[in-house]
């Protein structure tokens, strides 16, 4: 089993920047790689990132990309999300989640089996 807890969310006006921390627990030597994903009222669950485990590769969502950028810190088993400009379309419950599973670079949640509680960003005008 993998813990996932998620960190960093707020208020922020639009234009402005955010950072969210995920810091992961337990079997983390099996995963393959890290993503987020957000959920925004009345929309489905949003693929926005995702980055290699091992390695450096990271995906992105069209919608953030130039704006999102996701990192890692193996040492800390932690993952980031820097999220700048950003847009009141941002607004959502944020979450991060770890893959132990193939197909994880198509951006399918259902490829993505462990979940952290989800951070809300609140992004205003």
């Amino acid at each position: 089993q993998v813990q996932l807890v998620e960190s960093g969310g707020g208020l922020v006006q639009a234009g402005g920047s955010l950072r969210l921390s995920c810091a992961a627990s337990g079997r983390t030597s099996s995963n393959f790689a890290m993503g987020w994903f957000r959920l925004a009222p009345g929309k489905e669950r949003e693929f926005v990132a995702a980055i290699s485990w091992l390695f450096d590769s990271t995906y992105y969502a069209d919608s953030v990309k130039g704006r999102f950028t996701i990192s890692k810190d193996n040492a800390k088993n932690s993952v980031y999300l820097q999220m700048n400009s950003l847009k009141l379309e941002d607004t959502a419950v944020y979450y991060c989640a770890a893959s132990s599973l193939s197909g994880w670079r198509s951006g399918d949640h259902s490829k993505y089996n462990y979940w952290g509680q989800g951070t809300q960003v609140t992004v205003s005008a």
